[in-house]
């Protein structure tokens, strides 16, 4: 089953993505969708307004997460690559809704930054409230997984120990196109930059799984519905590449994962 929320001429939907419809579900977005109780059934079941799928407006996944969670070094491959050892606990940062767009909107350059790098990802989103998490009550409040890219000013990133000021530039993280949910584990994932493939790994490949993360982090602070975690990204970010290469305005970005759909965003300059 595939989730999204859309814009439409009232603002946004939450809509189940069907074979030949987009099915309404009877709330603003998804966030609000997911802070339901029963949602997974609700949304199997509804028989709202459709919509033609040719032309839906992709918005954010959720728009309005009360937490975005993103993990640093978390692909074996990327941590040999940036000549680190494998981490005994995740690297966590954050980012602010206002980072988020959608899966085929323009994603913004940084105003200032000159080294902007693409990082494709596996998105978890959180379906039940959770806090000190066993890996039973991790798994269960999966609501299922998305396609992130985590669009990075490295020199600002690179300015301090702390990651933060690289990461949540505002409308530079695309997010979507859908939320799935009970179809399997995700597999390939994957990033094109102007038709060259910069990245592809299996998700595998993760040191902490998504299971191992909703325990971790609920450990720190509840999670709740429409929460995301950003769950790090494969070898091949621009960056470490000699000699270093970067995204620049006209940048085509197209990330994928395999079984959740892809993205396709074109860089633009920044306000």
């Amino acid at each position: 089953m595939k989730l999204a929320t859309i814009r439409n001429s009232g603002g946004t939907a939450a809509v189940r993505i069907d074979a030949d419809a987009a099915v309404e579900l009877g709330a603003a977005d998804l966030g609000e969708f997911l802070a339901r109780p029963g949602w997974k059934e609700a949304a199997a079941a509804a028989d709202g307004p459709r919509h033609d799928l040719a032309g839906l407006d992709y918005a954010t996944l959720v728009p309005r997460p009360e937490k975005v969670f993103c993990v640093g070094l978390n692909y074996r491959s990327h941590i040999l690559e940036m000549g680190r050892e494998l981490p005994e606990y995740p690297t966590l940062f954050a980012k602010f809704a206002r980072a988020l767009v959608g899966a085929y909107d323009p994603v913004e350059l940084p105003a200032g930054s000159q080294e902007v790098d693409w990082e494709a990802e596996l998105g978890v989103v959180i379906g039940a409230e959770v806090r000190h998490a066993s890996r039973e009550e991790a798994e269960a409040a999966i609501a299922g997984y998305t396609v992130v890219n985590d669009v990075t000013g490295r020199d600002f990133q690179y300015r301090s120990v702390q990651w933060l000021q690289g990461k949540t530039f505002e409308r530079s993280t695309p997010v979507g196109p859908w939320l799935v949910v009970d179809e399997g584990a995700p597999g390939e994932i994957s990033c094109e930059v102007d038709g060259d493939i910069v990245q592809k790994a299996d998700t595998a490949d993760l040191v902490f799984s998504p299971v191992d993360l909703v325990a971790y982090i609920s450990q720190l602070i509840t999670l709740v519905p429409g929460d995301l975690i950003a769950t790090g990204t494969p070898g091949g970010v621009g960056h470490a590449r000699k000699p270093p290469r970067y995204l620049v305005e006209g940048s085509r970005l197209v990330t994928r994962v395999e079984g959740l759909g892809e993205q396709r965003n074109t860089l633009v300059k920044g306000a």
